[in-house]
């Protein structure tokens, strides 16, 4: 059984327009560059602070955390790259429910962020002052919400969980005979559901970049490129869903890319991606999946606009200023770790499973 609610979002049309972002970022010259790249690494080393960026963000990001010691991965393994690190600040690019995550997980580092501004359509889609009594109307339901969450819900959540486990944890979960509350991408709800049967009662929210994927498009341009793989992050519509190749996660549509035969590749995820993933397979053709429309027609023409706010400059900023602090109060962040603590266990555990099996 599946149940829908109703979302209580941040109208759509309030949230940024990916180009009007990227419009209004500083555009530094070659000379400008290459003097923010040295100045921000010194920083790195003068702080002990260590960046973790998210595939989503500008390659200039991802390949200074590259060449600096730091780390790019999906927010699951963002997390615990910075919960293993020694350094004693995490400078983190991507979205605040990244950095919130790092600082549950390490109260005793300092979290910064490039922008504190980088929001996430699916954690203003669910506001805790909503999501908590509709989970207190439901107490014979188990609480399970997406990483891409405030510390608040993620402090009322039973489990927390990133794309990359969600199939496997509800599959757990239904096993024992759990009712599921879900939380907040509906998408992904419906995904999970299809996938284990599981009863669950699903919140009604969206990825201003995933939902914008178009069924209709994405088969104009299979019979352009008939041979191509199709790649889709389960955020998506369940149309586009159904026409993909693969089905999964950021890395692992990555891992997807590097393993398959075809030389081509239609991703149909934010476009940040494809600088981590044509690492991973080098001569292979990787394709934009088309969105709704292009220019003032869509919002974020496949890439987020909250991730586009992480820049150069904004990093040497809070490097050299330590401003943009992640503080969440501790009674909260308390609660949030137990939820987040469970899905690390849980991820540690099926890689321990994988191990033993010999298929790793």
């Amino acid at each position: 059984m599946t149940l829908v609610v109703r979302k209580y979002p941040v109208a759509l049309q309030d949230s940024p327009v990916t180009a009007e972002v990227m419009q209004h970022l500083p555009h530094p010259s070659p000379a400008e560059h290459q003097r923010l790249l040295d100045k921000i690494k010194r920083l790195l080393k003068e702080k002990d602070a260590v960046l973790v960026a998210h595939y989503y963000v500008h390659e200039d990001l991802q390949r200074l955390a590259e060449e600096t010691g730091g780390y790019v991965s999906d927010s699951l393994d963002m997390a615990r790259f910075g919960h293993e690190h020694p350094a004693k600040t995490l400078v983190v690019a991507g979205v605040r429910f990244m950095g919130e995550t790092a600082k549950i997980l390490n109260p005793e580092k300092r979290v910064l962020m490039p922008t504190l501004e980088a929001e996430c359509s699916l954690d203003l889609d669910c506001p805790a002052d909503k999501f908590i009594p509709f989970c207190d109307a439901h107490p014979e339901r188990e609480v399970v919400v997406y990483s891409n969450t405030s510390a608040a819900v993620k402090a009322r959540a039973d489990w927390v969980v990133t794309s990359s486990i969600a199939v496997k944890l509800v599959q757990h979960l239904h096993a024992q005979g759990r009712k599921i509350l879900w939380a907040p991408d509906k998408y992904l709800g419906h995904y999970i559901q299809r996938q284990t049967g599981a009863d669950m009662l699903i919140w009604d929210g969206s990825c201003v970049v995933h939902k914008e994927f178009k069924a209709s498009a994405m088969r104009e341009l299979k019979q352009k490129y008939p041979q191509a793989a199709i790649l889709v992050h389960p955020e998506s519509p369940a149309e586009v869903i159904a026409m993909a190749d693969v089905v999964g996660s950021t890395s692992q549509l990555i891992a997807a890319a590097r393993d398959l035969p075809n030389q081509q590749m239609i991703v149909a995820t934010d476009n940040g991606i494809f600088y981590k993933m044509q690492q991973a397979a080098p001569g292979k053709q990787l394709i934009e999946a088309p969105t709704g429309g292009s220019g003032a027609s869509c919002r974020s023409c496949g890439h987020c606009p909250w991730m586009a706010m992480n820049d150069l400059p904004g990093l040497a900023r809070v490097l050299e200023s330590g401003a943009n602090e992640i503080r969440i109060p501790e009674d909260i962040r308390v609660r949030a770790l137990r939820s987040t603590q469970r899905m690390l266990d849980f991820s540690a555990q099926l890689k321990r499973k994988v191990l033993g099996s010999g298929t790793a």
